[in-house]
């Protein structure tokens, strides 16, 4: 059943395993938005990653290297181009499934405030074996050249804050909304007992 937005987490997923249950999500046409997309994990040593990483990144046109091909390094745009190249996106299905994909570092606004889920058959710990090495796709974007890492903990430590206040708020109105239904229903339970003695068919 198709949601309208769907908000997923990525803290805690392996890159791979997330972007292929992703990429056939958008060609189903699932609307997908990732969020904390530096907390994803990568399997093998941030040395080992760090090599791959450079090499591709070293692949240019012979000609002229300004026509591309271009690498990011953010890690948002790093995911974008590992489920890109899992969708068929020189056709117009695959241009229209990337359309419906969107990703961010941190969980910026309105993203915040909506309900976010998580994937279990991508989770780095129920996926990769125990022991092995692996390393964050913030800590290898931040190595490579991306340069907002600092930002985004500080806007992350800020919306925790304010999440966490948020939280114990609803908790606390939440609490004097039942004590009121219980307060009316306490009252309401001795009129609708005289109701019933004078077989009035109201019932309350």
């Amino acid at each position: 059943m198709f949601q309208k937005v769907v908000v997923v987490d990525c803290y805690g997923h392996l890159l791979g395993r997330l972007a292929s249950i992703i990429a056939k999500e958008l060609l189903n046409g699932q609307r997908v938005v990732l969020v904390r997309c530096e907390e994803l994990n990568i399997s093998g040593s941030l040395f080992r990653n760090k090599e791959k990483f450079a090499r591709f990144v070293r692949k240019v046109t012979a000609t002229n290297p300004t026509r591309g091909p271009w690498h990011y390094r953010s890690p948002s745009k790093i995911l974008w181009r590992v489920i890109r190249g899992m969708i068929p996106h020189k056709t117009e299905r695959g241009k229209a499934a990337l359309d419906r994909l969107k990703s961010f570092e941190g969980i910026p606004h309105p993203f915040n405030r909506l309900k976010r889920q998580v994937i279990p058959a991508a989770f780095k710990n129920l996926r990769l074996r125990p022991g092995r090495k692996f390393c964050r796709l913030g800590d290898l974007a931040s190595e490579s050249g991306w340069k907002h890492g600092a930002l985004v903990g500080t806007l992350e430590a800020k919306r925790k804050v304010a999440s966490a206040a948020y939280y114990q708020t609803k908790k606390q109105l939440l609490k004097l909304r039942t004590q009121a239904v219980k307060n009316v229903d306490s009252k309401l339970q001795p009129i609708g007992a005289d109701l019933a003695k004078l077989g009035h068919p109201l019932k309350l």
